[in-house]
């Protein structure tokens, strides 16, 4: 029996990652959400792992507001960084493997070119920087882990801007969408197959790897295909990053080169365009 930790469990991820537990009698997992497992309470976190052996920590947990990060820094590091510290060396100090997920936002943007897993990173925002400090982290205390970075994430469940779209929609017949910000939607499902994956075949090739599906567009780009998909007729109008201001600064182009995922895991990449038509049909 492999025993799996997964904290964060009540995020988009989490609950991808409970739809799909049972295809697998042999993994025993524990599904903690935040108000069941305080990541931050290093006490809280090593009592659990006394009580039972996991063989895998899924961490699932994070502080994801990027604009509220810029105004809440300690708060951010304290969740994306101290916190995965501590979870690091519970994981070492009980022979567990981590399974990390980390973010395009490690990235400054700077590039035209798809960033792969050697790619030096330099986050321009509070929130990447602090999921970069926990990425450090883990690879300081840990050699049996795996750093998933990914990007554009949404699901049925949570917030997320597929859903904020088709809620918006509802009240509005016009919308401005970004243009000129670059990158990849991940449909939550599929990049909790691949963790999935990596338990059910107890995969070893230890490191950082990039996931997420084919394709590069923008913002808007990502927009118009939802309307066109639900056919709800709502206009969508084309503006740059400076006409919409926010409090944390975007990377321009944070596409994922997820080369060598599909290589190691041998694994099919879906098309984003996929992933969001699954993803809608899903929710009716």
């Amino acid at each position: 029996m492999i025993n799996v930790l997964v904290t964060g469990s009540n995020g988009q991820l989490g609950r991808c990652l409970q739809d799909i537990a049972n295809t697998n009698e042999e993994i025993k997992w524990y599904f903690k959400n935040s108000s069941e497992l305080d990541i931050t309470n290093k006490k809280t976190t090593n009592d659990l792992f006394k009580k039972i052996k996991f063989d895998y920590l899924v961490n699932c947990a994070a502080y994801t507001a990027v604009d509220k990060a810029e105004k809440e820094k300690a708060r951010a590091f304290l969740v994306n960084a101290e916190a995965i510290k501590y979870l690091a060396e519970s994981c070492k100090n009980n022979n567990v493997t981590l399974i990390h997920v980390s973010t395009d936002f490690v990235f400054d943007g700077n590039t035209k070119t798809p960033y792969t897993e050697i790619d030096l990173p330099n986050p321009i925002n509070v929130y990447g920087a602090s999921k970069l400090k926990g990425e450090s982290y883990i690879c300081d205390a840990l050699e049996s882990y795996f750093i998933i970075r990914t990007s554009w994430l949404y699901s049925k469940y949570g917030n997320n801007f597929l859903k904020t779209m088709l809620r918006v929609s509802k009240e509005r017949k016009e919308l401005n969408v970004v243009n000129d910000q670059i990158g990849t939607p991940t449909y939550a499902r599929d990049l909790a197959e691949l963790i999935f994956h990596i338990i059910d075949k107890q995969c070893n090739g230890y490191g950082i790897y990039h996931y997420s599906n084919i394709g590069e567009i923008s913002w808007y780009d990502f927009a118009k295909a939802i309307f066109d998909f639900v056919n709800n007729g709502i206009k969508v109008n084309a503006i740059k990053t400076e006409n919409y201001p926010t409090l944390a600064k975007r990377p321009q182009f944070s596409v994922l080169d997820s080369a060598k995922t599909k290589e190691f895991f041998n694994l099919e990449m879906p098309h984003w365009l996929v992933g969001v038509r699954k993803c809608i049909k899903e929710m009716g």
